[in-house]
C-alpha cells in the first residue's frame, strides 16, 4: 500500500501552480479540486481572505485577481495558474492603503471579520467604476459613450452587494468608498 510520497508531482488529480500573491510569485501543487481560497490559505498561508459562507454568497474571501474583484471561494486554484493576486494584506507596501485608511477613519468595521474581503471589493469596485462598467443602478442613458454615471450610495450599495456585513456596518462602509472616490475625483 502507497502512502503517496512516491506519486508524481503532477498525476491524474494533482498539478503545478505558480501564483504571484501580494507581489511574490509562490509556486505550489495542488489537487485541480483546490478552490483559490483553499490555496491562498491552507498552502500559502495568507489569511486575510477569509473563509465565510465557501458558497460565494458573503464576500469574505474577495481579493484582486489580475487586478478585477474575485470570491476566491468560487475559482479553482488551477484555473488562475500564473495570476497576480493582491490581497487586503497586499494593498498597501509600506502604509495603509487610501482604502484601509478610509474604513479605520469612518469605523466601517465592528468584528472586522468581512474587513479584508469589503476592502478587497471596494478597491475593485471603483476601479470597474473608473473603467465605465455599469451596474444594476446605473441609468441607462449614462452608459452611453462620453457620459459617466454618478458615484452615489445607491450606485456605491449596489456595486457592494455582494459583501455581507454580520455587524452591519454598511452606512460607514458606504461612508468609507464614498470618501475614497470624493479624494480621487479632487485630483487633477
Amino acid at each position: 500500500m502507497s502512502n503517496g510520497a512516491d506519486r508524481p508531482e503532477t498525476d491524474g488529480h494533482r498539478h503545478p501552480v505558480t501564483l504571484r500573491v501580494d507581489g511574490d510569485e509562490r509556486r505550489i501543487v495542488v489537487d485541480v479540486r483546490t478552490t483559490l481560497l483553499d490555496a491562498l490559505r491552507d498552502r500559502l498561508g495568507c489569511m486575510s481572505a477569509k473563509k465565510g459562507c465557501d458558497h460565494g454568497q458573503c464576500g469574505s474571501c474577495t481579493v484582486l485577481l489580475d487586478s478585477r474583484r474575485v470570491v476566491t471561494c468560487l475559482a479553482l486554484a488551477v484555473a488562475h495558474d500564473g495570476a497576480d493576486i493582491v490581497t487586503a494584506a497586499g494593498l498597501a507596501a509600506r502604509r495603509p492603503h487610501p482604502m484601509q485608511d478610509a474604513f479605520v477613519d469612518h469605523d466601517a468595521f465592528q468584528c472586522g471579520y468581512c474587513t479584508p474581503g469589503q476592502i478587497c471589493s471596494a478597491t475593485g469596485m471603483l476601479a470597474e467604476f473608473d473603467r465605465g462598467d455599469p451596474s444594476a443602478v446605473t441609468p441607462s442613458a449614462v452608459t452611453a459613450p462620453g457620459c459617466s454615471p454618478e458615484l452615489d450610495d445607491a450606485e456605491i450599495r449596489e456595486r457592494m452587494s455582494g459583501n455581507l456585513c454580520r455587524c452591519a456596518a454598511y452606512p460607514n462602509i458606504v461612508a468609507a468608498v464614498r470618501s475614497v472616490a470624493a479624494v480621487r475625483e479632487a485630483r487633477p
